[in-house]
């Protein structure tokens, strides 16, 4: 039995990418043991006894792997190398040939030492041969580089006059096995044991005993090598500075890691700005300190934020003065410029940023922005009708939801499309819902946002993306493969959510039609192909709740006309599917839908029962009748699980119907007859959804 060692690998580097840290780490851990499976190195699923983990290690100027138990040596190689068949290596007599003899000559054997194996094609000679495996010290370099250069790397760096190149230039290389170091040389660097401290705290190398000592012996040089140490850490100094300032601090889960990709050991240090900024929009200084400065804004006892923040240096710096007094003079720049853009704004005013869309324009064949406002404020108006809330506000709100893209606030943070529009609404003594609704139109912003809170939020973000889908496919810019440049997609799932999610009786089609006869003259829609993209999407949504396709199909094929309606279907064909009648039924409706499409003569649109000559029929039809006049209430009310659950209960009758009854009888008033006892039973599931899509066969 082999036995096993824990392996360190460190590859130290100029500071690498933060973005792309976890991945480039994750894929050189998983290249590591890759290239030790495929070398049959068994890798042990067991700590070390000590605190280190078993996934991936890095920080801003390290990637490294630690596996507790590696095998020191691959187990006995064995080979087995294919020969002639023996119908070629052997004439007449059963002596070799010379294509058999030099099949041995090659392989270092006699030809009576070659054993034979069959296949498809008959028997043939083969040479087999076992060779003790290699020890695995001598295979890390090549594994490692392996690794290395399988990384999502999409442009490598040369440095110096190397010829290597990598996503940052190559410092120092660790390969230790135990407690010796795996001979090789990779990017143009020998394996050692020499680690490299905290750049600041630690400017000289660290010496590693052993791979299991890693991480203590990383701490004592102020690096903490582990990133989920690191980031615990950083969550931990921000806690505590916030306490501190006696608020809250904003973490985002992105930030958070992008900073712990930022720095080797954290320590968090309290800012302050000066309070004059907080009339700003606090989006836009929350946005500054986030994306520009990487700084974590602490938010007030009342949720809403402070003049203090938390910056995560890189060092525990002897006078934290100087690094606090640094971080509060970069942000002070950027927190005047938006300020100067929102006062600015303020003295234009939103009415005015409005009547400056006239100039922009939107898309060649769909005008300019004002344009497009005009024809949304059209729709808003004729959606908010429907669903009881203020016309008026819906126009108003929506012939001002763009003005904002003049703003010189949104000029600098395109992000703040919608919100910078609220404020200043707001400030012009706009309604509350307007400016609401401003903001809210552009929900969902991104997958898994809230779709807009309010009524009038929702009718405006419908009619924006009915606008915008309609006017993207009559201008023929229909999504194709990954090129989707006015986001279609993205807006025709956001329109579904927001008609399902926010429970709005609109039926997509008459929205269809409305958008279309507000389009530029000269351009026409494909509506039914709309339609259709907009239900591909809806599959989508579905698949991402995990409803079976089958269930989607059944009720898309019934194409109900609006979107919350589809979704109170599916949710019923769900119920359904539970039942235990339910896979006999899809099949039975399946079989009476493939009758009725053969049939190719007129079927009555009654049934007469006076014609109805056998028990199961006859059985049948009064079944039919009674599921009729219950279900008819039900359908009355939408009540659809209620019906299906009811029609559940034509499983009996209709089995016995088939067992029992000749359909396509001689009689061409008998068939017909029950051609339309089984229309009638069809089409009453198909008020609800085409069932028989629920059978796989």
């Amino acid at each position: 039995m082999a036995d096993f060692l824990p392996l360190l690998v460190e590859l130290g580097t100029e500071e690498l990418p933060p973005k792309a840290l976890p991945e480039l780490a994750q894929a050189f851990h998983e290249g590591v043991l890759k290239g030790l499976a495929a070398r049959r190195i068994v890798v042990r699923d067991e700590t070390s006894g000590g605190d280190l983990p078993t996934g991936p290690l890095y920080t801003p100027r390290r990637l490294a792997v630690y596996l507790p138990a590696v095998a020191t040596q691959q187990p006995i190689q064995h080979s087995e190398v294919l020969g002639p068949y023996t119908n070629i290596g052997l004439d007449a007599q059963g002596q070799p040939t010379p294509a058999l003899l030099g099949f041995a000559q090659k392989n270092g054997v006699d030809w009576t030492k070659l054993d034979r194996v069959t296949d498809a094609k008959g028997m043939r000679f083969v040479f087999r041969s076992s060779r003790p495996g290699a020890a695995t010290s001598e295979l890390l370099a090549e594994i490692v580089a392996e690794a290395l250069k399988a990384l999502p790397v999409p442009k490598p760096m040369r440095w110096g006059e190397r010829d290597y190149a990598f996503v940052r230039p190559a410092h120092w290389l660790v390969i230790l096995f135990g407690r010796e170091v795996a001979p090789g040389e990779v990017l143009g660097l020998k394996s050692d044991r020499m680690s490299r401290g905290h750049r600041f705290h630690h400017a000289k190398g660290v010496w590693l005993n052993e791979a299991g000592e890693y991480l203590q012996a990383m701490r004592e040089a102020r690096v903490l090598a582990d990133p989920r140490e690191r980031r615990e850490r950083i969550r931990a100094e921000i806690k505590a500075a916030a306490k501190q300032a006696g608020g809250e601090a904003r973490v985002p889960p992105a930030l958070l890691e992008e900073v712990n990709c930022l720095v080797e050991w954290p320590k968090a240090v309290l800012c302050s700005f000066d309070k004059e900024f907080l009339r700003v929009p606090s989006e836009a200084l929350v946005l500054t300190m986030e994306s520009n400065q990487k700084f974590f804004p602490v938010m007030d006892a009342e949720g809403k934020l402070s003049e203090q923040f938390i910056g995560i240096a890189n060092i525990e710096s002897r006078d934290p003065d100087e690094v606090r007094k640094g971080y509060e003079r970069v942000i002070r720049p950027r927190f005047a410029d938006a300020a100067f853009f929102y006062d600015e704004d303020l003295k234009q005013g939103l009415a005015s940023m409005a009547e400056g869309l006239a100039s922009v324009t939107y898309q060649q064949k769909l005008g300019t922005v004002a344009d497009k406002s005009a024809r949304v404020a059209a729709l808003a108006r004729e959606i908010a009708g429907k669903l009881g809330v203020s016309p008026a506000e819906a126009e108003r709100a929506a012939r001002l939801a763009k003005a904002d893209l003049q703003s010189r606030l949104v000029g600098e943070f395109p992000e703040l499309q919608g919100t910078a529009g609220r404020y200043y609404a707001a400030a012009a003594g706009e309604p509350e819902a307007v400016a609401a609704a401003i903001d809210e139109a552009y929900q969902p912003r991104f997958g898994g946002d809230a779709i807009a809170p309010s009524a009038l939020g929702r009718v405006l973000a419908v009619a924006e993306r009915l606008d915008t889908l309609a006017g993207g496919f009559a201008a023929g810019l229909k999504p194709t493969g990954n090129k989707d440049p006015f986001a279609l997609r993205r807006n025709a799932l956001g329109l579904a959510r927001t008609i399902i999610e926010g429970e709005l009786e609109l039926e997509l089609p008459a929205l269809v039609d409305a958008a279309a006869k507000n389009l530029p003259a000269g351009l026409s829609l494909d509506q039914a192909d709309l339609l259709d993209f907009i239900l591909d999407r809806l599959r989508a949504y579905y698949a991402d709740q995990s409803v079976p396709g089958l269930q989607f199909d059944a009720v898309a094929e019934v194409r109900p006309a609006s979107l919350l309606d589809f979704d109170r279907r599916l949710k019923a064909i769900a119920e359904f599917a539970r039942l235990r009648e339910s896979g006999a039924l899809a099949a039975a409706n399946k079989r009476i839908r493939n009758i009725l499409r053969k049939v190719e003569t007129p079927i009555p649109d009654s049934v007469d029962a006076g014609k109805l000559a056998e028990p199961a029929e006859q059985a049948l039809h009064e079944a039919l009748a009674s599921a009729l006049a219950d279900t008819d209430p039900m359908l009355a009310q939408r009540d659809y699980v209620g019906t299906l659950k009811r029609l559940a209960k034509l499983q009996a009758p209709v089995d016995n119907f088939f067992d029992r009854t000749m359909v396509m009888a001689d009689d061409t008033a008998l068939r017909d007859n029950r051609l339309a006892l089984l229309r009638g039973v069809a089409d009453r599931f198909a008020t609800v959804a085409a069932v028989e899509q629920l059978s796989a066969g």
